[in-house]
């Protein structure tokens, strides 16, 4: 039985730091915010995923040896992400522009984040070593957090560009996001447990070098125009 205090501190550790990061977002989207009830259910959405994640996480690596584990688990974590985005929230009315998917996507990547985070608390603050608790939880707001958030918002982003286009093209588009944000995850996992954590660095310098491009996007994407408004106008 974990005791009151350790979980009280795991869940201010591993929560207060996802909503720093969700705030630094919906910030960044001030001008037509999203609903605050929608961005609650998909922050818990994601935080749901995670004991949906762990049993298959399990299951792959009792079948499943070497890089193939790897990039199974980043699967299993990316697809369950989206399913939940999608199922829930992606298919509302309130969906009405294509930047909404980038912040919807990133809320549950940090819901997610911040349960994990949670998780990963738990036994050093229950052993009462508050230095490792520190060290890891300062660890996953600057690398782990931080995948997870450059992952789903990958997907956001492929949904965001196709936002008026077909169906087809729609399916297209999340396809080879959800691709490429496996990729990314297996890419950054891969290289953490190879190098046995001796390239921190250079591993968290390429996520965040990734994340100046989502904020890139992130600003192109806010000034997207239905191109039909815009052949109207023309006329």
């Amino acid at each position: 039985m974990i005791p009151e205090h350790v979980l009280f501190y795991a869940l201010v550790g591993g929560i207060l730091p996802a909503l720093l990061w969700l705030w630094f977002w919906l910030k960044e989207d001030s001008r037509c915010p999203e609903p605050r009830g929608l961005i609650i259910l998909s922050f818990i959405a994601g935080m749901i995923v995670v004991p949906l994640v762990f049993p298959l996480q399990k299951l792959v690596a009792a079948h499943f040896v070497g890089t193939t584990v790897i990039v199974l688990w980043s699967t299993v974590e990316e697809v369950l992400k989206f399913l939940a985005a999608y199922l829930l929230v992606l298919r509302r009315k309130d969906m009405d522009e294509p930047v909404d998917a980038i912040i919807y996507m990133i809320t549950v990547a940090l819901g997610f984040a911040a349960f994990e985070n949670t998780l990963f608390l738990i036994n050093p603050l229950g052993d009462g070593n508050i230095i490792e608790s520190v060290l890891t939880g300062n660890l996953r707001f600057i690398g782990a957090m931080v995948l997870h958030t450059l992952a789903s918002a990958v997907i956001g982003v492929a949904i965001a560009l196709s936002f008026y286009k077909s169906a087809l093209a729609k399916r297209i588009y999340i396809f080879f996001g959800i691709i490429l944000a496996i990729v990314l995850h297996t890419l950054f996992n891969f290289f953490i447990i190879q190098s046995n954590g001796e390239k921190l660095l250079e591993v968290f310098i390429f996520v965040w070098l990734g994340i100046v491009v989502l904020i890139l996007f992130f600003e192109k994407i806010k000034r997207m125009k239905n191109p039909r408004n815009l052949f109207i106008k023309k006329r």
